[in-house]
């Protein structure tokens, strides 16, 4: 696997946005929100699908936007949470794209894309959106034929935490819809006297 350096993405960063726990966002020149622990690829789908197996983990792409409000709360609130990230960091390979970037993407099928492009052919219109892909590489099809899930939009802690948790525990092969899996989760968290803002 071709894989950029994590020097190459700090040396793209220009605005610190703030510490907690020792974990810090960044803005890039891009306009989009960075994590230190996301992935730099070449944005070669099966590529990465097999990078994130060899790891052990899922591959989740994250599309966003510059001057997405969504996006900087997900980094600022989700993002900035030690239970949030150490639960993806441990579990699953993000790599970031850019809702209307030029950055050239290769999808399962083959067709060379750029971002925007890729965005436009997924179907993928609302930021932040993420998307988790399958263990192994499919035969045929593409990215929005092939995610197990799409996660539109900014949420709570613990639906976004367990939207992740469902996808590793391979939920979506159960008869355990994800609505059923995060009530569950929620009311042993009331059980526990841990439950959040949602």
């Amino acid at each position: 696997m071709h894989q950029i350096t994590k020097s190459f993405a700090a040396a793209a960063v220009c605005l610190t946005l703030g510490h907690t726990a020792g974990l810090t966002a960044t803005l890039g020149e891009d306009g989009l929100h960075k994590q230190p622990w996301f992935t730099i690829t070449f944005k070669d789908i099966a590529e990465d699908i097999q990078t994130a197996s060899d790891e052990g983990k899922r591959l989740a792409l994250v599309f966003e936007q510059r001057g997405c409000i969504y996006c900087k709360a997900m980094h600022e609130k989700l993002l900035s949470d030690p239970e949030v990230t150490d639960y993806i960091k441990e579990h699953f390979i993000v790599v970031q794209y850019n809702m209307f970037g030029d950055e050239e993407v290769i999808d399962i099928d083959g067709e060379e894309l750029t971002e925007k492009t890729a965005a436009r052919k997924w179907g993928y219109v609302f930021t932040p959106t993420i998307v988790f892909l399958p263990e192994d590489i499919p035969e045929d099809g593409t990215v929005a034929d092939s995610a197990v899930a799409t996660m539109p939009g900014s949420f709570g802690k613990w639906t976004f935490l367990n939207m992740f948790r469902w996808v590793n525990e391979k939920g979506y092969e159960s008869d355990e819809h994800f609505q059923k899996y995060h009530a569950r989760i929620i009311n042993e968290l009331r059980e526990q006297g841990r439950l959040g803002s949602d």
